[in-house]
């Protein structure tokens, strides 16, 4: 499964609908949240996981170029607490490829585990279960996402 595939049929598939959306936006701003989120659950279906369109500051759903190119979850296996890979090289992989950036445990109760890295412009929180990604996609970001899903997920 690979990150780039899955958000290009994402955005593929919001870019198709972004008419409707607007239509949506314009008369019933909660219809057209449920139209994006039920975009991204289909899209996501197709690939055995649950995926959710994020849009967590106000103004953000209506910045339609950027449907799908930042602040999405995807969640994989929501049974899994651990990592299969030590969490460790999860960190160092994110300082190859980001260069000096915060990376932290993160979420670590009740027998969990998880890791954040403080990317250019957001964060990505990886859990054992879901990746979520709070910045957009850019080329070092997609490489670190598509190093996760071949390597964690």
């Amino acid at each position: 499964m690979k990150f780039s595939v899955i958000v290009q049929d994402l955005q593929t598939a919001l870019k198709r609908d972004t008419a409707q959306i607007r239509l949506l936006l314009a008369r019933n701003p909660a219809m057209a949240y449920s139209k994006i989120v039920e975009i991204g659950r289909q899209t996501g279906s197709k690939y055995g996981i649950h995926l959710i369109v994020n849009f967590p500051h106000e103004g953000k759903i209506e910045e339609f170029d950027m449907y799908g190119k930042r602040d999405i979850s995807l969640i994989i296996d929501r049974e899994r607490k651990n990592f299969p890979i030590p969490r460790d090289i999860i960190k160092a992989k994110a300082k190859e490829i980001f260069g000096d950036v915060k990376v932290e445990d993160a979420y670590m109760y009740e027998g969990k585990e998880g890791a954040r890295v403080w990317a250019p412009g957001g964060k990505i929180d990886i859990l054992p279960h879901s990746l979520h990604i709070w910045t957009v996609f850019d080329q070092q970001v997609t490489a670190y996402c598509e190093w996760l899903m071949e390597n964690v997920y």
